[in-house]
């Protein structure tokens, strides 16, 4: 068991290289492996297919034979015009075990595909792993609560501002803190800010990355109002739940719009650049309807924290489940 998690969190670093370029379909990570050695692996490719099951064992061909699958997501079960279902080209692939990091929850696949490979007579299991439910966030929140995964980023000073109190802004953090985070989008189907921060900063929210520009996420700009060309409005936070094809959202600012999506409970995700310097101007948050200092506490869980140049990024993940639909 624990070769196989390791296993499966390689596939599950593997399926970054389909973020988000699979779209609309989930990116998986699939290794192929005989005696020790990895001998073929996939993911997702752009526009969905083939999927990673497929690729992996087109490049292994006749040497898949006896070896083990280790897949991030079930394989899938339903018919497409696109191409076979997972689950028959595994069957018939002579392969002699498979390993399932998540079960699919799409209706169409859903224990099918684990069912139709185990009458095969091939050995399959689904060993849960975190790793690959972090690889699959997006996709499974969007199966299971009918939304994107929602990650807010904030780049702070010492003192919890994001701009002077006159308003300038440019730049809070260094070039490594940037550069992450353009890294950051270019994994987001969409990006979205207040509309008082497009009005003022005009923000290109592209992907400025040399080989990644192609990967600028679609714009949103929260606003009952007329947005300018390019650009998608929202009404409210709870219109994520009407934004179809996306699975990975990611909220860049300004301040009202952090605290509205924290108002309506629709962060899942908190990336928090914080710069050794102190300003003395805007906070990064309005009120958000917090009532009770108790009610703060217990809410996020740091998963991640590292040193980018001068700055300092904290990840921080929701303590809620993500199991139970949200009430809407």
């Amino acid at each position: 068991m624990i070769q196989d998690a390791r296993w499966l969190a390689a596939a599950a670093s593997l399926s970054a290289r389909a973020r988000p370029a699979s779209r609309p379909n989930p990116g998986v990570g699939a290794i192929l492996v005989k005696e020790g050695k990895v001998i073929a692996r996939g993911w997702t490719q752009p526009g969905g297919r083939p999927h990673a099951e497929a690729v992996a064992l087109a490049a292994a061909g006749h040497a898949a034979r006896g070896a083990t699958l280790y897949v991030t997501l079930e394989p899938c079960a339903h018919e497409s015009a696109r191409g076979p279902a997972c689950a028959d080209l595994v069957s018939a692939s002579g392969i002699a075990r498979v390993v399932i990091g998540c079960m699919d929850p799409d209706p169409r696949t859903s224990g099918s595909g684990l069912a139709r490979i185990l009458r095969a007579g091939i050995a399959a299991r689904h060993l849960p792993s975190p790793a690959c439910e972090r690889s699959l966030s997006g996709y499974l929140l969007s199966k299971r609560l009918g939304r994107p995964e929602v990650t807010l980023k904030l780049a702070l000073s010492l003192d919890g501002c994001i701009a002077l109190a006159g308003g300038e802004s440019q730049w809070i953090t260094g070039p490594q803190a940037r550069a992450h985070t353009h890294a950051m989008r270019a994994r987001a189907d969409a990006i979205l800010v207040g509309g008082a921060t497009l009005r003022v900063d005009r923000p290109r929210l592209d992907v400025r990355l040399p080989g990644l520009e192609t990967r600028s996420p679609r714009r949103w700009v929260l606003t009952r109002g007329a947005v300018p060309e390019g650009w998608n409005a929202l009404p409210s936070p709870e219109a994520i739940f009407a934004m179809e094809g996306t699975q990975h959202l990611f909220v860049e600012g300004g301040a009202g719009a952090a605290s509205s999506f924290l108002r309506a409970g629709l962060v899942d995700r908190l990336l928090i650049y914080r710069a050794p310097i102190l300003v003395g101007g805007r906070p990064a948050l309005a009120d958000f309807g917090l009532l009770r200092l108790a009610d703060a506490h217990g809410q996020w869980r740091l998963t991640e924290r590292r040193q980018l140049g001068s700055d300092t990024l904290e990840v921080y993940e929701t303590a809620k489940s993500s199991e139970q639909p949200l009430e809407r």
